[in-house]
């Protein structure tokens, strides 16, 4: 029998933690959990067996970390450690003795430890290769399922998934960290994470660690609205704290059931237990809320186009498809292309996202250049800088595959047609990455005539997706409009057809509106104004220039009269004081400064445009009065979530860039640059996680601080030693895993004991204020900026971190 069988059914229970009871049996600080599957399988199948007998019908191999990156300094190969995991958990089921339910077995699957590309460096391609390893080696074992968890960034997971689903027959289950606020790590919110795992097809998805059931329950209720397939809900034990140097958390048996049995009830079909839980709370868990009745999933139906951080919902509010990304027409963009410039296909999608796009379109496609290669380049570095979803467009489906594959979220993609060979090339691609597809209504007989004629090519484009599994709230249906120029009945046409599919087919619809006036002069004044018709007509998205102020013009006005502009605040915001004002000009991506430059996170450009300043400034004034307020700039716009993870780390290279030319100009006139002051970071001794760190070391190298960067699992002695060796007033320590927090206080005290003029910052997944606290560090840093911001409160005196 198949988990699958069950879902539905009754509510179905995942197994609690593991880390807090093998410490119990004896797990020390640095010591690989995933080895005691080898050499103490005794102590594993104990552990399963209870959590069988609790009441749990799925329990975890113990794999988390059995990725070929993690067990590399370890002496057992993937296979070996994935094999007896999946046995120990199948002895511990017969050894249960339990025969009035089915038993699973689940190959847990966890981060590699590392971020992916750009902002790290660990390859996509790299980290599909380690998860498709262990997910063969788990289905080869035995496995029933396979579990992705404790994910918090979208393309690793991305990864994962990919390798799971292609490469095994196993059911695909996958849950992330949200922090409180409903984010992870790398930006993304609960309806991008949601539209990208459905899109990629995923059996179950949801929440697990990171934070308590009461902390998580507007998240899973939050989850609930969005999600149209099963809902896993996994919190921790609700949050950890010290007591006699062990870790232990303070939300009861009694007091955790108590709140999942509300989250069961609202309807979450598979619940358990992370960090702190125990067979206890599952035991519990299982008496309150073993016989609720699953509630009954509604599909939501909605049209959902993401990035890494952001989502777009194509629905009565019209959506901007940015145009300028795309070589038709415009020479200066076929010239960047064939001269390999990314920097202005780069500046083009900023001056869309500024002038109010809402997704941009991204075709590359030129004769006589490798599109496969620059439609993967240019998909990558938009999405290094931009936060906006991306619209795929090529006709090539080799190069399609590549940019879907590699992108991260859930795309829009133009396009397909009514030609059997095109959807027989592209609906697989759509089903196997997800994504919203763009259906032109074109077939083999050419574009109908009739608004009639294209209709029946619309529905044959949805009815056709639909045979591949493609729900049609992910088609968009192009009905296509010509120019007036040659036919004057063009426009009615094309307003006649959008209404047939909208009333009829009830799917989302997109018009390439500009393609209305082509041969005629002014062509703004036909294209604003056709475009204004065809949102009265339903359109639900067009692809324009933002930068024309006519047709937004049209935008605004038509969204405040139609009574999709609330009070008229997005119009008053828009134009208020527009009569003062000069004439505005199109906007267009120009000449950047160079704090635009270091927010915007273009490295090279900020390096050349600092070296070209050198040669009218002095080196301290462009530090001062350029990088470091574009930095502070960009920090706080992390601090107020309206920047992301990947932008922070982009915009501090770009930094690195510009402090590279500033010093080179300043080793020339023998001028040195004054450090703030010296930090020493360190993951602590059994932590082999450094994700955080290094972040944190890449912001602090670039506000001047001088760091010493002794790495992961590092021994307290080594800690206190170069402490006392360079004089250092403050330390920075972080901790991923529950296992090694006690690891964090003991260094702590050591530090307190021979060096106790030093500050110490700690920060990591399972720490908070009240942790930090009671270990006796002086400060809890909740991200990288405010561990800055820490450092130039202890160590920095100068006028501008005052």
């Amino acid at each position: 029998m198949s988990i699958l069988d069950i879902l539905g059914k009754r509510i179905v229970f995942f197994d609690g933690g593991t880390g807090t009871l093998l410490q119990e049996k004896g797990l020390q600080a640095g010591e690989v959990p995933e080895l005691w599957n080898i050499n103490r399988p005794d102590d594993i199948v104990d552990i399963h067996k209870k959590y069988f007998e609790a009441g749990a019908d799925i329990v975890l191999a113990n794999t988390f970390g059995g990725n070929s990156i993690k067990l590399h300094d370890t002496d057992k190969t993937v296979e070996e450690i994935v094999k007896a995991a999946v046995n120990n958990v199948k002895k511990a089921a017969c050894e249960s003795g339990i025969t009035d339910r089915p038993l699973f077995c689940a190959l847990d699957m966890g981060p590699t430890g590392k971020l992916l590309e750009p902002m790290g460096d660990l390859d996509f391609d790299d980290a599909y290769e380690a998860f498709k390893e262990m997910a063969v080696c788990g289905e080869k074992a035995g496995a029933d399922i396979i579990l992705i968890e404790t994910m918090s960034d979208t393309y690793e997971l991305k990864a994962a998934v990919l390798a799971a689903k292609e490469n095994t027959k196993l059911p695909v289950f996958a849950t992330v960290v949200f922090d409180e606020k409903g984010k992870l790590l790398t930006g993304g919110n609960v309806k991008a994470v949601v539209a990208m795992l459905e899109g990629l097809g995923v059996d179950a998805l949801g929440i697990n660690c990171g934070l308590g059931p009461i902390q998580m329950k507007d998240i899973a209720l939050e989850i609930l609205k969005e999600a149209s397939i099963p809902v896993i809900v996994n919190p921790n034990a609700g949050l950890p704290r010290n007591e006699n140097g062990k870790t232990v958390y303070d939300v009861t048996p009694e007091k955790f059931s108590d709140v999942m049995k509300e989250i069961a009830e609202a309807g979450a079909w598979i619940i358990g237990g992370c960090c702190g839980t125990t067979p206890e709370h599952i035991s519990l868990l299982n008496k309150k809320c073993g016989d609720i009745t699953p509630k009954k999933i509604e599909p939501k139906n909605k049209t959902v186009v993401t990035s890494y951080a952001r989502a777009v919902e194509i629905n009565d509010i019209p959506v901007i498809i940015g145009e300028r990304i795309n070589p038709t027409g415009k020479s200066r963009f076929k010239q960047a292309l064939r001269e390999n410039d990314i920097d202005y296909i780069l500046k083009e999608g900023f001056a869309q996202q500024k002038n109010g796009a809402h997704i941009l379109d991204v075709n590359v496609g030129l004769p006589d250049i490798d599109e496969v290669s620059m439609i993967e380049a240019v998909t990558k570095e938009l999405q290094s800088v931009i936060d906006l979803p991306l619209q795929i467009d090529t006709s090539n489906t080799e190069a399609m595959e590549k940019a879907l594959r590699h992108y991260n979220g859930k795309a829009m993609i133009n396009s397909v047609n009514g030609k059997k060979e095109s959807m027989e090339a592209v609906f697989p691609l759509v089903k196997r990455y997800g994504g919203v597809v763009v259906g032109l209504t074109l077939d083999e007989s050419g574009i109908p005539e009739t608004a009639e004629g294209r209709y029946a090519v619309a529905e044959k484009i949805v009815k056709t997706a639909e045979s591949y599994g493609i729900n049609k709230k992910d088609i968009v249906i192009d009905v296509l409009c010509m120019t007036v120029s040659s036919d004057n009945k063009s426009a009615m046409v094309t307003l006649e057809a959008l209404k047939m599919v909208k009333e009829r087919l009830g799917v989302r619809t997109i018009l390439g509106v500009s393609n209305i006036s082509f041969g005629l002069p002014q062509r703004e004044i036909i294209n604003s104004n056709f475009y204004t018709m065809a949102l009265m007509a339903g359109l639900d998205s067009a692809i324009i220039n933002p930068g024309s102020e006519v047709m937004m013009k049209s935008y605004y006005s038509y969204k405040a009269l139609a009574g999709k502009d609330e009070n008229c605040v997005d119009y008053i915001e828009k134009y208020s004081g527009e009569q003062s004002k000069a004439p505005v000009k199109q906007q267009t991506s120009g000449d950047m400064t160079l704090g635009e430059t270091i927010e915007k996170g273009f490295k090279d450009q900020a390096g050349l445009i600092a070296l070209e300043m050198t040669k009218t400034m002095k080196p301290l004034d462009i530090i001062n009065s350029e990088l470091i307020p574009a930095l502070d700039k960009v920090g706080k716009g992390f601090e107020k979530g309206t920047i992301f993870l990947p932008q922070l780390l982009m915009s501090a290279e770009a930094a690195k860039s510009a402090f590279e030319s500033v010093k080179t100009a300043m080793d020339k006139i023998g001028e040195v640059q004054q450090k703030k002051g010296k930090v020493i970071l360190a993951t602590v001794k059994g932590d082999i996680h450094d994700i955080g760190k290094n972040i944190v070391k890449v912001l602090l190298e670039n506000y001047s601080f001088e760091v010493y960067d002794l790495g992961k699992d590092v021994p307290i002695e080594k800690v206190v030693e170069t402490a006392i060796e360079h004089d250092i007033k403050l330390v920075g320590l972080s901790a991923l895993m529950t296992t090694t927090v006690t690891s964090m206080e003991e260094t702590i005290k050591a530090l307190r004991d021979k060096k106790p003029d030093c500050k110490v910052m700690v920060g990591g997944a399972v720490l908070t204020q009240e942790y930090a606290d009671m270990i006796g560090a002086d400060h809890y840093s909740k991200d990288a900026m405010a561990s800055v911001y820490y450092a130039e409160k202890v160590l920095c005196s100068c006028d501008c971190c005052k």
